[in-house]
């Protein structure tokens, strides 16, 4: 290979051409047109504008990937992760072109990507599952069925996909028939396949990861394993390896995903998850792609996954087995969203007014974001990963403390000062959480004051908050916080006093503030479905409609009951922040 092009964006692309530029090889970005500035595109060696916005007309098109590596000269496409990174047909197609694609051969990404199927090949493996169906739901009454044999809570899950997106849980028989139509519409609308499938619904267990590594030539060894448990409708929050679990997990969950490896023939960079409660551990699902959280299993191990899995493409043998792996200390990511946990983690996006990274020994940040950044609504609202390491888990947490504390980004609340707090979460500290602990911790939570220390911009003031600044007094430097600043005079006071414009057309209409008697949106996004119609009474906290924003599903719900005098917005309008949605009398 002389030339890749990474077929995604942000700083998944910019850690794949960072691995490229070291092995010599030429890189070619691929980016939609609010992607213009991004740093993946200036860092590449060429770049090629796919289309508008949205990912179906840009980083999901394709015959238009395609066609770029072909014009561009590519002899490899890497799919990150997300987009197309597990998209068989896309595999397929780049082959087809006479490329080489960076992953797992397609027939493994199939047997992966239908949960059902992946469910049947585990069993058929050996490899323990959650209890459950291994034939698809065709039905209300088939899920009723599946509660009296499995009992409750009982889990509905999108067959075609991950990540939490297409997955309801039903506690109660009354609950089944909701669970199942909302899991069929996100199914269908994330992953273009309505198929679900149930198994039981396990309360708060870890959830554990192996991260595998195996090359064209049947050789498989595993990176070892990650606890993925911090997590906000299943989207991974805090992530550290090794995982809290007793070593009989630890050493079946290794020798459990190395037999699944081997039984589909895989042939690049993976990751097994699980579900453990207390001493067993029961296969979740395949990602037949590198993960986002790869970054700690690199920190302890000192290997370059995305550089083992270019070497794995070229048709290179590992060249070591197990025992050459040697894994040394503690590693914790944290993802840095632009997200508003005070509001039940309400995506955020805007554009970044001030930025500055921590640094210093065992801090590494993975970002494609800095100073004047635009975190758009069109994508998902990963700003960076913060990831340290240390010696030991009690070094590792007080070197994230440390670095959490460090980092600063203005112009779009972040989800850091939550992760300072969860950081030092007493179930956190002893490392016996689960997956109910971080939304169990949430809403409890109430952001506490920023500290007092210098700023790299004034701009770094949320609107409203007291602005901060440096003093000096007999010349000893002081950081204070202005609480009444006396009013500005001459030219710029007339500047301060002069009113904003006042928006126009659609933005003013959909940013219009609500009355009370409007259920608003909370959040910039799209109208994905109405659960109600003009004339329908409505119960305060009944869903009302869904906004998808940033890639994930929002239920929006009655803050009052009444009844719905209009629908004043449709389906498929993106709308604004506090956009009316419905009308209640």
């Amino acid at each position: 290979m002389k030339k890749l092009l990474v077929a995604n964006r942000g700083e998944i692309a910019l850690r794949v051409m960072r691995t490229a530029r070291e092995r010599g090889l030429a890189s070619v970005a691929v980016y939609s047109e609010p992607d213009r500035a991004a740093l993946h595109v200036a860092y590449a060696d060429e770049a090629y504008l796919l289309g508008p916005a949205s990912p179906a007309q840009s980083y999901l098109n394709i015959e238009k990937l395609v066609e770029v590596a072909r014009r561009a000269g590519a002899d490899a496409v890497h799919p990150g992760y997300g987009f197309l990174a597990e998209n068989a047909a896309f595999a397929r197609a780049v082959l087809a072109a006479g490329l080489v694609w960076v992953g797992p051969h397609p027939d493994a990404i199939d047997a992966m990507g239908d949960k059902v199927r992946a469910r049947q090949a585990m069993l058929a493996a050996g490899v323990p599952v959650v209890p459950g169906a291994t034939t698809a739901l065709g039905s209300v009454d088939d899920a009723l069925r599946a509660a009296d044999e499995y009992g409750l809570p009982l889990a509905l899950k999108a067959s075609g996909g991950g990540g939490g997106k297409g997955l309801k849980v039903a506690r109660t028989r009354d609950e089944i028939a909701g669970a199942f139509a909302t899991a069929r519409r996100e199914a269908e609308a994330y992953f273009k396949n309505p198929t679900i499938y149930v198994e039981r619904y396990l309360d708060n267990p870890k959830h554990v990861e192996l991260q595998i590594l195996a090359d064209k030539h049947g050789n498989v060894v595993h990176v070892g394993e990650r606890d993925c448990s911090l997590q906000r409708r299943h989207q991974k929050l805090y992530e550290e390896t090794p995982a809290l679990v007793s070593e009989r997990v630890r050493e079946g969950l290794r020798a459990a995903g190395i037999r699944a490896a081997r039984a589909i023939g895989y042939d690049s960079v993976g990751t097994i998850e699980t579900l453990v409660a207390g001493d067993e551990f029961f296969f979740l699902e395949m990602n037949t792609r590198i993960q986002v959280e790869h970054t700690i299993s690199e920190m302890t191990s000192g290997l370059d996954l995305i550089g083992e899995q270019l070497r794995v493409a070229e048709g290179e043998p590992l060249g070591y087995a197990q025992p050459a792996i040697a894994f040394r200390g503690h590693a914790i990511e944290v993802r840095v969203n632009a997200e508003d946990p005070a509001e039940n983690f309400r995506p955020a996006p805007g554009r970044i007014s001030a930025y500055r990274e921590p640094g210093g020994l065992g801090v590494r940040i993975d970002a494609a974001a800095t100073l004047g950044t635009e975190i758009s609504p069109d994508y998902d609202s990963m700003i960076a990963k913060l990831i340290v390491w240390a010696p030991t888990r009690e070094g590792a947490r007080a070197r994230l403390r440390r670095a959490i504390d460090e980092y600063a980004i203005g112009g779009v609340p972040t989800t850091l000062g939550f992760l300072r707090a969860l950081n030092d979460h007493e179930p956190v500290v002893r490392g016996d959480y689960g997956t109910a602990t971080l939304e169990t911790f949430a809403a409890t939570w109430t952001a506490a004051p920023a500290p007092l220390r210098a700023a790299p911009s004034a701009a770094l003031a949320a609107p409203g908050e007291p602005e901060v600044v440096r003093v000096e007094v007999n010349d000893k430097l002081y950081v204070v916080r202005v609480l009444d600043r006396p009013p500005a005079q001459g030219p710029a006071a007339g500047a301060a006093r002069r009113p904003a414009p006042k928006p126009s057309g659609a933005r003013a209409r959909n940013g219009r503030g609500s009355s009370g008697n409007d259920v608003v949106s909370p959040m910039h996004g799209v109208v994905v479905e109405f659960a109600v119609g003009a004339g329908d009474e409505v119960r305060e906290g009944q869903v009302v409609a869904v906004i998808e924003a940033m890639k994930m599903m929002n239920e929006i719900r009655a803050h009052r009951s009444g009844s719905v005098a209009a629908v004043v917005a449709t389906v498929g309008e993106t709308v604004e922040a506090n956009a009316p949605l419905v009308t209640l009398t």
